[in-house]
């Protein structure tokens, strides 16, 4: 029991008294269930093995009691750092980016930083929103998925003087680092595959975000470069699933398209369009060939095997990491501009 200074018992706080009503629990919360000092739980919180093991042992006990959990950005102020990174991405539902992240992660985690996960949406605006929101969380941080910025963005995070590294794109000013491809390149790629594979007849199956966008126009301008004019596109929105696919495949084939390579902006597009193909009985690639983009983990293990575009995103992502542990670190890097490349994967739909 604890006692005021009017003498009246209070009961000592526990894991249900420490706090209620909202307020958290707090270091006196913790140093008055262990009997100790405020000072002897920051120390058991900073420097364990200078503290006496029973000591250590009651400081510990009150925290699991407690639920106590130490303000990291009050200590990380004084040194300026606060052990925190943020990755930012338009989608947790497409797994080309979770599979980044995921990558991108593990080597921060094993350098002693923990890695928060925001998802903007692919509005600009809502990205502006969400680095205003990290920002005051003072990360040591922050991964950007593309390099395209509304102008308000790009002030906050140039403003904040802290590392970053934009992903999935590349250009050769970024705000830092950029550790990426070409969409323009891949575009023009596959429109070079296409007419080497022999079709004459291409359409374009291509979600609404800007990344797919661009390599759209690349593919296009280099269809029409190498002479194809029999070109059909098709627009569906984010986030892309397989009733899209089905339903963009479906309007292609009612608006005209006989034939040729359908070349969509995702694999899971790709999955549906391929799903649509059977169910109207057109043999693939027979009578209609398909190319997706990203090399999900299904594609390998579709039926007919999807051809696709491979990005090397566990590298991409250990790159990312890499080079903002770097930047933290003050260390230099070779160049600021990291291309990842990529690779045409031809499999059965092809």
């Amino acid at each position: 029991m604890a006692h005021t200074e009017r003498g009246k018992r209070q009961p000592t706080p526990d894991a249900k008294t420490a706090r209620r009503g909202g307020d958290s629990v707090t270091l006196e919360d913790v140093a008055r269930l262990a009997g100790v000092s405020t000072i002897t739980v920051s120390r058991a919180l900073n420097y364990p093995d200078k503290v006496a093991s029973k000591t250590l042992e009651k400081v510990n006990r009150a925290i699991s009691q407690t639920g106590y959990v130490p303000n990291l950005l009050a200590g990380g102020l004084a040194s300026r750092r606060t052990r925190l990174i943020t990755a930012i991405v338009p989608s947790l539902a497409n797994m080309v980016y979770a599979e980044t992240i995921q990558y991108f992660s593990k080597p921060l985690r094993d350098a002693g930083y923990q890695v928060l996960l925001g998802e903007s949406g692919y509005p600009e605006a809502s990205e502006q929103t969400l680095v205003s929101a990290i920002l005051s969380r003072r990360p040591d941080g922050i991964l950007l998925t593309g390099v395209n910025h509304s102008a308000d963005c790009r002030r906050l995070l140039l403003a904040a003087r802290i590392p970053l590294v934009e992903t999935w794109d590349l250009t050769p000013t970024p705000l830092d680092v950029v550790v990426g491809f070409s969409h323009e390149r891949l575009g023009a790629a596959v429109a070079d595959f296409a007419v080497r594979k022999g079709y004459r007849q291409v359409a374009t199956l291509s979600a609404s975000d800007r990344r797919a966008k661009f390599r759209e126009a690349a593919l296009l301008g280099r269809l029409a470069e190498l002479g194809i004019q029999e070109i059909s596109c098709a627009e569906v929105p984010v986030p892309t699933d397989l009733r899209r696919g089905r339903s963009g495949l479906a309007r292609l084939l009612d608006q005209g398209f006989t034939g040729g390579l359908v070349c969509c902006s995702s694999d899971t597009l790709a999955q549906g369009a391929l799903i649509e193909a059977r169910a109207r009985g057109l043999h693939v690639p027979q009578e209609l060939a398909i190319i997706g983009f990203g090399d999900q983990s299904f594609a390998a293990d579709l039926y007919p095997a999807l051809s696709t575009v491979r990005i090397d995103r566990p590298r991409m992502g250990e790159l990312a990491a890499n080079a903002l542990i770097a930047r933290i670190d003050g260390r230099p890097l070779d160049s600021p501009v990291i291309d990842v490349g990529f690779t045409i994967i031809e499999r059965e739909t092809t």
